[in-house]
């Protein structure tokens, strides 16, 4: 591992239980747009989430706040951690990426996850997407204690 990226190898992310629901919380909110946000931490551990607006204010896309997005990416060094995933909701439609996430996944260490909530209950998928392949990553829910 090299300059303080994840492992390429890293087939699984951690999330803490608590994370995870203001991750789920923030997409409910968010409807019927999609909602959209950062997952920091260290390695494939997510220790803090950055809830951000979808500027495009759309039920089929997302665009994050670039103020939101710097404010976060400082508050990130000042911690000593480091965005291990970006996470959007997709209102309607699978928890897998669509097109326009493949062609706008620029980060090829983050994990991509995609809460669906086009059923009753959320669902949530993460992926790691490198020149356009998409592979699915495993995430593990960490209970508190």
């Amino acid at each position: 591992m090299t300059g303080g990226c994840r492992p390429e190898t890293a087939d699984f992310l951690i999330i803490p239980k608590q994370v995870l629901d203001e991750m789920l919380s923030h997409c409910k909110a968010g409807l019927p747009n999609e909602a959209c946000g950062i997952l920091a931490g260290r390695g494939n551990e997510v220790s803090k989430i950055y809830a951000m607006s979808n500027i495009e204010n759309s039920p089929v896309s997302y665009l994050m706040d670039s103020g939101e997005q710097f404010r976060a990416m400082k508050d990130m060094r000042a911690n000593n951690v480091e965005m291990v995933a970006i996470f959007h909701s997709h209102p309607s439609s699978a928890a897998y990426p669509s097109p326009k996430d493949v062609n706008l996944a620029f980060y090829e260490e983050a994990v991509y996850l995609i809460v669906s909530l086009a059923s009753g209950e959320p669902v949530v998928k993460g992926f790691t997407i490198r020149e356009k392949e998409i592979l699915e990553t495993e995430i593990v829910v960490k209970d508190a204690g």
